[in-house]
């Protein structure tokens, strides 16, 4: 019997947390959402910890991230905030993320999300 109560207890604490999660307001999810899919599309290589992935693995990642963000009862204030705390480098290891295009340059993935952001905000879309 006590092994199911210290499981039922688990499983409310977990619930009560997921309850208590901070969730993005809809407008700036709506422009992570817009981010991540397009780089998800992008066809562009994202490093992490010295390993290249590709746009949609990376996409994943970040998200991921979000939800850690959301967990710890934060409320992101701008896309550009998401963009710093968590896109921009690794929690772990202090590296910061870059993108590489084709043959283009290699940029700070940093650089390369607050343009497509820009371009995101400029063309009035949301999701890509």
């Amino acid at each position: 019997m006590p092994t199911i109560r210290f499981l039922a207890s688990s499983v409310l604490a977990a619930v009560c947390l997921n309850a208590n999660a901070a969730p993005t307001p809809p407008a700036i999810r709506a422009e992570i959402d817009g981010l991540m899919a397009k780089m998800s599309n992008s066809g562009c290589q994202f490093e992490r910890n010295g390993s290249w992935h590709s746009g949609a693995d990376a996409s994943k990642h970040l998200l991921r991230k979000l939800d850690y963000i959301e967990g710890r009862r934060e409320t992101l204030q701008s896309a550009e905030q998401f963009i710093d705390l968590a896109a921009s480098k690794s929690s772990f290891s202090g590296r910061s993320y870059r993108v590489k295009c084709g043959s283009g340059e290699t940029l700070p993935s940093r650089d390369w999300l607050h343009r497509e952001l820009k371009t995101l905000r400029a063309t009035g879309r949301q999701a890509g």
